[in-house]
C-alpha cells in the first residue's frame, strides 16, 4: 500500500513538472510572436540623403538680360512692365535629359525665376511680363531655369538689380548689391506621388564661390545638417510625408553666417500621397 502510495506521489510529481514546462514553452512562444508581429508593423526610418544632381544641359552661353524697365528708380508705385531677353536659351521648351523624369518637371517647359527680396520666386514662361512691386528699396534676382527648375549657373544667365520704388523709399533690407548673398531657388510648394521621392536643392550664390576652404552653404533638412561645398544642384531624397523644413545658410570658413539680409532663410514645403 505504502509503495503504490509513493508510486502515485511521484507521478502526480512528473505531471506537474511537464505542465510547468509545457506553460513556460508556451509563454516564451507567444512573446516571440508578439514581438515578431511589432517589428513588422513598425515601419522603418528612412534616412535623409543630399546627393549632387547630374546630367542636366550645361547651357554655358545662355544669356538674359532685361531691358525693361531701363531705369530701375520707378516713382510710381504699381504694376511695372518687364522686358527680358533671352539669347542662346528657349523659354518654354521642355529640357532635354532624364533629370525632367527625375523631378518635378513643368509642363510649360523651360522659364525664367524672378526673385524679390529672396522671397518665393514666380516663374515666366515668356520674356515680357507684368510684377506688382510695392514702395521701396529692393533686391531683385532673375536668372533663366529649366523646364525642371534647376537654375542655369553661369556668370551671364542672371540679372541682378536694385529697384528703388516710390517717393522717398525705405532701405528696410540694408542691401549692400555687391556682399556675398544666398539666393533660395527649391524646393518650392507642394509635392505629390513620385515628385516626393527626390526633391530638387537649388539656390544662386552671388559675389564669392564656395569651397571645402572658403565660404559654404548649410542645409539643415528637417533637422539634419548638410554641408555644401561646391555649387551645384542636389536631390533630396528620404524625406517622409508631410511638412519639411529647409534651412539655408551661407558661412563662412569658420561655420560662422556672413551678414546679409538673405543669408538666413527658411522654407516649408509639403509632401503628399
Amino acid at each position: 500500500m505504502k509503495k503504490i502510495r509513493v508510486l502515485a506521489i511521484l507521478l502526480l510529481t512528473i505531471i506537474g513538472v511537464i505542465a510547468c514546462k509545457e506553460e513556460k514553452k508556451d509563454t516564451k512562444t507567444n512573446t516571440s510572436t508578439k514581438t515578431e508581429a511589432s517589428v513588422a508593423t513598425t515601419a522603418p526610418k528612412t534616412k535623409i540623403t543630399l546627393e549632387k544632381l547630374t546630367g542636366s544641359p550645361s547651357y554655358a552661353d545662355a544669356v538674359l538680360a532685361m531691358k525693361a524697365p531701363a531705369n530701375t528708380t520707378i516713382t510710381e508705385v504699381g504694376e511695372v512692365d518687364f522686358n527680358f531677353t533671352v539669347n542662346n536659351y528657349e523659354l518654354g521648351q521642355q529640357t532635354a535629359g532624364s533629370n525632367a523624369t527625375l523631378l518635378a518637371n513643368s509642363s510649360k517647359g523651360q522659364h525664367i525665376h524672378f526673385i524679390l527680396n529672396n522671397q518665393p520666386y514666380s516663374a515666366h514662361y515668356t520674356p515680357t511680363f507684368k510684377k506688382e512691386i510695392p514702395a521701396g528699396v529692393h533686391h531683385l534676382v532673375a536668372f533663366l531655369s529649366r523646364s525642371y527648375h534647376e537654375s542655369v549657373k553661369n556668370e551671364n544667365s542672371v540679372v541682378v538689380k536694385k529697384l528703388i520704388v516710390g517717393e522717398n523709399p525705405q532701405d528696410t533690407n540694408g542691401l549692400k548689391m555687391e556682399a556675398p548673398t544666398l539666393i533660395y531657388s527649391r524646393p518650392k510648394g507642394t509635392y505629390k506621388g513620385k515628385d516626393t521621392e527626390n526633391l530638387l536643392l537649388d539656390f544662386f550664390v552671388l559675389n564669392t564661390k564656395l569651397s571645402e576652404t572658403g565660404h559654404k552653404v548649410k542645409a539643415t533638412i528637417n533637422g539634419e545638417a548638410f554641408t555644401i561645398t561646391e555649387w551645384v544642384p542636389h536631390v533630396i531624397k528620404g524625406l517622409p510625408m508631410g511638412e519639411v523644413t529647409i534651412q539655408l545658410e551661407l558661412i563662412d570658413e569658420n561655420g560662422t553666417i556672413i551678414p546679409g539680409p538673405f543669408n538666413s532663410v527658411t522654407r516649408t514645403v509639403t509632401l503628399t500621397e
